[in-house]
């Protein structure tokens, strides 16, 4: 059912076409000038009026990526693979999507230590979860899109990080506009990355929340579960 399939790649369009979008609005506006040189993200979205757009637009990719986190967790965990990393890649997952929103809502210019450890929180902890899911699709059960989707996310997960290194390093040494390049090119792979979910999530057949009632259950502890039906 490909219904799922399209919320992974409507966080990936609707983050790529926002993040340009201030991009656009900054330079129109002169609030950047890409003559001195090529800016972040995070000044784009720093001044009034494109600072509200991007706050929104972040607000809805942190739901977003909160909701695809947890479909994922508990696909993965119906497929039977990797308990405790599954659930470790649901928590890193749940803290760097809630970066996505304190990095969007605390611009740089005018809470900047906030802003830095909303960013942290979203591109190193976002990183790590996205080896976790490499790991996780290497080890699930075999099917046809494992074959091609795990050296894809492997490839961009190796890509992200090189692109970490490179933003600090070209950051720390002085070249401001290579480390910014950097930046935005990491952003638009995780969105890529975020969108690669679709392969997986186009087999769900349906996602629901059962509450079931306390009285009525005959041998069991938990008063929610989870469900995901696949079809193979």
């Amino acid at each position: 059912m490909w219904a799922w399939a399209l919320l992974p790649v409507t966080l990936a369009v609707f983050g790529t076409i926002g993040m340009w979008a201030v991009y656009a609005i900054a330079v129109s506006n002169n609030t950047v000038n890409i003559t001195e040189e090529f800016p972040f993200i995070s000044t784009c979205g720093s001044y009034n009026p494109q600072s509200c757009l991007f706050s929104q637009i972040c607000n809805i990719c942190c739901v977003l990526a909160l909701w695809i986190v947890t479909i994922r967790f508990q696909q993965v965990r119906d497929l039977g693979s990797g308990s405790h990393l599954n659930t470790a890649g649901l928590v890193l997952g749940f803290i760097s999507s809630i970066g996505i929103s304190i990095l969007g809502n605390f611009q740089q210019s005018v809470v900047k230590g906030v802003h830095l450890f909303g960013a942290l929180m979203a591109f190193v902890l976002g990183l790590v979860y996205f080896w976790i899911q490499a790991w996780l699709s290497y080890y699930s059960p075999p099917s046809h899109d494992r074959k091609w989707v795990v050296p894809v996310r492997i490839v961009l997960c190796s890509l992200c990080t090189c692109l970490v290194i490179c933003m600090f390093v070209l950051y720390k040494t002085g070249f401001r506009s290579e480390a910014a390049i950097c930046e935005w090119a990491l952003v638009m792979c995780c969105f890529a990355l975020f969108a690669l979910f679709a392969a997986e999530f186009r087999h769900i057949d349906c996602h629901k929340l059962t509450v079931q009632n306390k009285e009525r259950k005959n041998s069991s502890d938990v008063n929610g579960v989870w469900t995901i039906q696949e079809i193979h």
